[in-house]
């Protein structure tokens, strides 16, 4: 006989949960008794806001590929949390988000925190679901975990009603992980993907998603290489494949690169795997006409509900990457007359690399040739969300080993909770987290989580005293009539880095990083480096003061 709480613990466990994120509440107190008994097998990671840890279990799903567990109070709690549930939701990373409930006798009274769960979260997950009988714990659990990581993996709310975690059961838990097979591709439409792409004269291969297991993009590697096939990555993926491959031709995301644009937009035969063609890689869907693309279209995907979903495929093929890919392995490659359109797109991603000094203390430009010099391959990089993001994604290159985790939601504040995750996960490698000053006061309270659980990364603050994507968007449209985007009481970042027991230096100017850099990485307690960089340094190629007279020259703003 156990109660509610400890049979949920115990279902964990036999399913493979080794971590759980979470700020307690008294809506889930059982669960935290349990919790008590499984130190170094179901570890609970202590948070200081919700939506840290929320951030937390949607970057372990996405850098383990199984569900990234978040664990909350009723109401205040849920809604913090609810900013990684849409995260993990953008990303199609596998979580589960676990919500104190009120009783089942007060259900329907607005009760003290009451929520209505399917109401809030039901079109931002895969699934919300209630406990309604305490017996029921495992199979709900079961269908929670399979439900996150299969198809389109993607987040699960479960709430937990308080007197179902008191209750007691004689239910017995699960008695070992649940596992779920991919669909594998169809020999007949394999031969006919051969075809196309055969038939093609400007074919390139898009890729995407997060549910790619170890090596598994590698035969796509050697399949494109041997048949000379320019290969894009969709937003924020570009660390699935290896981009010193002279095929890897850079990312299609925010701010993409013309040559990009031009990859995607002249192609004849796009074959895309694991792709969910969103916003951001599309240029806002301007790339590929909707429904019907100019391009032949080949749309690989293990959900069937994102084949179809927006563009049409000459040839949809159902299966998971992973199988995919080893199935495109075994293909022999393909011949065309396309050598010259895949050089010149790997030409024009190497020259993207190239900067001119840029007009700041610290000239991040500098900074990033640095690391790419200097970060060992099994790098692990994080980052939210701002103009600053544009370094860890472009001007850095990912190898093989490496990982990138950072938001397709765009959500500010995701780096530095998603870091610590990693550091979690993997306390052995380099964990390198990019930060704007206002997007790292959005979670820089987890700090104190990191140094509490001893997984701390190293942060790299680009402070530049304003909130650079939106400055941006305001010299572009309301030329000198800048309103609310500067931050004029930025705190200490190197003392408050301190004080969390970090190792914190403030850096100002570019010929000081090399030896501050390897001095964080020489701590043993995870460092934070605040760089100066000037607001003029907006962008890799144009400041802010171009940005201001480019509009004002095309009569914004009079």
């Amino acid at each position: 006989m156990r109660n509610g709480g400890q049979l949920l613990v115990d279902c964990l466990v036999a399913l493979g949960a080794r971590k759980a994120f979470g700020v307690p509440g008294e809506s889930y107190l059982a669960v935290l008794d349990a919790l008590h008994d499984t130190h170094g097998v179901l570890d609970y990671v202590l948070c200081r806001q919700e939506g840290g840890a929320s951030f937390m279990a949607a970057a372990y799903g996405k850098l383990t590929g199984q569900p990234g567990l978040c664990m909350v109070t009723r109401g205040p709690g849920a809604t913090n949390a609810a900013i990684g549930v849409h995260t993990a939701m953008q990303d199609s990373a596998p979580m589960i988000l676990f919500v104190g409930q009120v009783g089942t006798d007060m259900k329907g009274r607005e009760a003290f925190q009451e929520l209505d769960y399917r109401a809030v979260f039901g079109t931002m997950v895969k699934w919300a679901v209630e406990i309604d009988r305490v017996e029921r714990i495992p199979e709900i659990l079961a269908r929670a975990w399979s439900t996150a990581i299969s198809g389109r993996p993607g987040p699960v709310v479960v709430a937990l009603p308080e007197d179902m975690l008191t209750s007691i059961t004689d239910a017995a838990p699960l008695r070992g992980p649940v596992t779920v097979s991919e669909p594998h591709p169809d020999p007949a439409a394999m031969g006919r993907l051969r075809e196309m792409l055969t038939g093609a004269e400007r074919p390139l291969i898009l890729y995407g998603g997060c549910n790619w297991k170890g090596s598994a993009t590698r035969p796509i590697q050697r399949f494109a290489e041997s048949s000379d096939i320019p290969v894009v990555s969709v937003f924020r993926y570009q660390d699935q494949f290896d981009n010193h491959s002279p095929s890897f031709c850079g990312e299609a995301g925010v701010g993409m690169m013309p040559h990009v644009k031009a990859l995607i937009r002249e192609a004849d035969v796009i074959l895309a795997i694991n792709a969910r063609f969103g916003e951001n890689s599309t240029d806002g869907y301007t790339l590929l006409d909707v429904p019907q693309p100019r391009q032949r279209l080949i749309h690989v995907h293990g959900s069937e509900h994102e084949i179809g979903k927006i563009y049409c495929p000459e040839l949809a093929i159902q299966s998971g990457p992973n199988a995919f890919a080893e199935a495109l392995g075994a293909l022999a490659p393909v011949e065309g007359a396309w050598g010259a359109w895949r050089a010149e797109g790997r030409a024009a991603y190497e020259a993207g690399f190239e900067l001119s000094d840029l007009p700041s203390p610290v000239d991040m430009g500098k900074v990033c040739a640095h690391l790419r010099a200097t970060l060992p391959e099994d790098m692990i990089v994080t980052n939210g969300a701002g103009n600053f993001a544009i370094w860890s994604g472009r001007f850095l290159k990912f190898g093989p080993e490496a990982r990138l985790l950072a938001p397709q939601s765009g959500a500010m504040g995701y780096g530095v909770p998603a870091a610590i995750a990693a550091k979690l996960v993997h306390p052995e490698r380099t964990v390198l987290c990019f930060a704007g000053d206002g997007d790292f006061q959005m979670t820089s309270q987890e700090l104190a989580s990191a140094a509490q659980a001893g997984a701390q990364p190293i942060i790299l603050v680009l402070n530049n005293g304003i909130y650079g994507t939106i400055r941006a968007h305001q010299e572009r449209n309301y030329p000198t009539r800048v309103s609310g985007t500067e931050m004029t009481a930025n705190p200490d970042f190197a003392a408050l880095a301190r004080a969390y027991g970090f190792h914190g230096e403030r850096v100002e100017r570019t010929e000081d990083f090399a030896a501050a850099f390897e001095r964080a990485l020489g701590s043993s307690t995870g460092a934070v480096l605040d760089l100066v960089i000037s607001p003029e340094a907006l962008t890799p190629r144009q400041t802010l003061s171009q940005m201001r007279e480019g509009a004002l020259a095309a009569g914004k703003g009079r």
